[in-house]
């Protein structure tokens, strides 16, 4: 194993909150600060086949904001077609999710990087197989939890059991949370008026901190944060 190097693992509330772009904006945070910034997903699926060859728009998009360090073959090294739970997606395709692959894969970047970014597919107790879940990884690369969470009515309720499921995971320690960031991930409805609330509701409600909010379209974050200070 490659000697042990700060990282955060970013998680969300569910499919589809922004995982990707928060993990981006991270990633260009750190780099634009000087680190070498590594960033791992370590399976996807439904990518697109471009010349023949399956792509992780996913991939790409944390590549290019860390920088584009190493290889991006290596940035997501499992890519399947259907959009369904990577091990389903691979089935669907007569391959099998390999399950050393999704933990050795990490050691490139543990070698070359001084931070580490790992993006989890879906939510904590979204299945990589039929005995592992995308929690059973973030347990054993051990980094802080980024939970992201999208603004909008029934964020509270997600983001919640999303951070009770973390500090329930494992063996009675549970998962580290570094925080949450609220997220916009669409453009806000005129007629939801919890956007308002969110967030207070969230930061009286949750032990880890609300880290910080990002807005629609937006290319950072509304308040500086630390994240090289929080990985370690």
């Amino acid at each position: 194993m490659s000697p042990r190097i700060p990282g955060l693992f970013i998680t969300g509330t569910d499919t589809g909150v922004g995982k990707t772009y928060v993990a981006g904006l991270i990633a260009r945070a750190l780099a634009a600060g000087g680190r070498r910034v590594g960033v791992y997903k370590p399976a996807a699926s439904g990518c697109t086949r471009q010349g023949g060859t399956l792509v992780s728009d996913d991939a790409v998009a944390l590549w290019n904001a860390a920088g584009r360090p190493g290889e991006l073959e290596r940035v997501c090294p499992q890519r399947f077609a259907a959009p369904l739970a990577p091990h389903l997606a691979a089935r669907a395709e007569g391959k099998q999710l390999d399950a050393a692959v999704l933990r050795q894969g990490l050691e490139y970047w543990r070698e070359r990087s001084e931070i580490v970014l790992v993006e989890g597919a879906g939510g904590l107790m979204s299945p990589l197989g039929e005995d592992c879940y995308v929690a059973d990884l973030a347990e054993e690369f051990a980094f802080p939890l980024v939970v992201v969470s999208r603004n909008v009515l029934g964020t509270i309720n997600q983001t919640l059991q999303t951070l009770i499921a973390a500090a329930a995971w494992g063996r009675g320690e549970g998962l580290p949370v570094a925080g949450v960031v609220l997220n916009h991930s669409a453009p806000p409805p005129s007629d939801d008026v919890s956007l308002a609330t969110n967030r207070a509701e969230l930061a009286a409600r949750c032990v880890p901190p609300i880290l910080a909010e990002v807005f629609w379209n937006a290319e950072g974050f509304d308040a500086p944060v630390d994240w090289f200070a929080l990985a370690r």
